[in-house]
């Protein structure tokens, strides 16, 4: 008696446990690309940019930037919640290529390239007054400067690395 009271009791729990948790779908992305694309951008990356690059700055350049999926998921979150708190409605994310000081408080990425990020918004739509019309960008997503962009991410040893790692 008491073991069916244990068992009926675990499985009530069980169930109260599985049906709490949020269980999430995702929809595949439609901008996913092959592994062979993939191959193909960083090869023709290597081929006609970073070479050019690391030539002029004497030094082999960054080719890759790695944040972890932790990192990446804390900051949406943490944009969302300033966006909120601040009226704003984040729309995206935008990355932008930047090249660190050349200077030693930086160590081994003095010099690099990097890549941040920073949410973007809707841009208000303005009034033409001659024509009463809303302006033609009123839909562009611009940078939400209200809100902090992310950096220092992982550039890997050594910087210069191809895709598939």
């Amino acid at each position: 008696m008491k073991m069916t009271i244990f068992a009926g009791f675990l499985a009530t729990t069980l169930f109260v446990l599985n049906s709490c948790s949020e269980n999430v779908q995702y929809e595949q992305p439609s901008q996913l690309i092959t592994h062979d694309l993939a191959v193909e951008l960083s090869e023709r990356y290597h081929e006609s940019r970073a070479e050019l690059i690391s030539k002029s700055i004497l030094k082999d350049d960054v080719t890759a930037v790695w944040y972890s999926i932790e990192e990446l998921e804390n900051y949406l979150n943490y944009v969302k919640n300033q966006g909120a708190e601040k009226g704003i409605d984040v729309t995206g994310i935008r990355l932008y290529l930047g090249v660190y000081p050349n200077d030693s408080s930086y160590k081994e990425k003095a010099g690099l390239t990097t890549i941040f990020l920073t949410p973007t918004k809707k841009r208000e739509a303005t009034i033409n007054v001659e024509s009463s019309r809303t302006d033609q960008y009123s839909e562009e997503n611009i940078d939400a400067i209200e809100l902090q962009p992310l950096n220092y991410g992982g550039i890997g040893r050594p910087p210069r690395v191809m895709y598939p790692q």
